[in-house]
């Protein structure tokens, strides 16, 4: 057999083996939190957008008024039999801070308020064990105020948004903000990034 040959046989197997489930979060600036889980092993894509709000197709300028109830989020396509909706949590409460009402570092509003919109039974359990663990382990100085809702829509954000800070990285916000946020993550997460 062909050197390409097996290389096209392995590419096959391992396209059938994957195993695509979806993650919807949010936990702040969309910008931060698609840089940080484009770079998990085991994540296929990020796509920014916005969840849990009472009108359909809304544009960025209104939701950042914060009066279509929708929050800045992310999509998350990823493969369960490299990375587990359990380790999307533990990247996901160790990138922001699940204790602020509405707020995140200068960002506030409802459209920055920490969330998980759930895709199944399972992962609204997972979600809420999770959470219940982290209280009880104390990891944070205030109570979790994280909202775990069924999803319902997910709208993509217009294509500026996409893949915002490997366009952007020397636009002021990604140095300022993103920056820190990504080294912190780096250097906690190591062994979970991709090569």
């Amino acid at each position: 057999m062909s050197e390409s040959i097996a290389q096209s046989t392995i590419t096959k197997k391992n396209k059938m083996n994957k195993k695509i489930e979806i993650a919807t979060v949010g936990n702040g600036c969309f910008w931060c939190t698609e840089a940080i889980f484009q770079r998990l092993k085991g994540v296929e894509s990020v796509t920014s957008g916005f969840s849990g709000g009472t009108i359909k197709n809304p544009a960025y300028r209104e939701v950042v008024t914060g009066r279509t109830g929708h929050a800045e989020a992310i999509e998350i396509k990823f493969d369960s039999n490299v990375i587990t909706f359990q380790e999307i949590l533990e990247v996901f409460f160790s990138t922001h801070d699940p204790t602020t009402l509405n707020k995140q570092g200068y960002d506030v509003g409802s459209q920055y308020r920490s969330a998980i919109f759930y895709h199944s039974e399972a992962q609204k359990l997972t979600a809420e064990k999770f959470i219940k663990e982290l209280t009880e382990a104390k990891v944070f100085n205030a109570k979790i105020v994280t909202e775990v809702t069924k999803f319902t829509a997910f709208y993509k954000a217009e294509d500026y948004h996409q893949n915002y800070y490997n366009n952007n990285k020397t636009q002021g916000y990604c140095v300022a903000v993103i920056n820190p946020k990504l080294e912190k993550f780096i250097k906690e997460f190591k062994s979970k990034l991709k090569d």
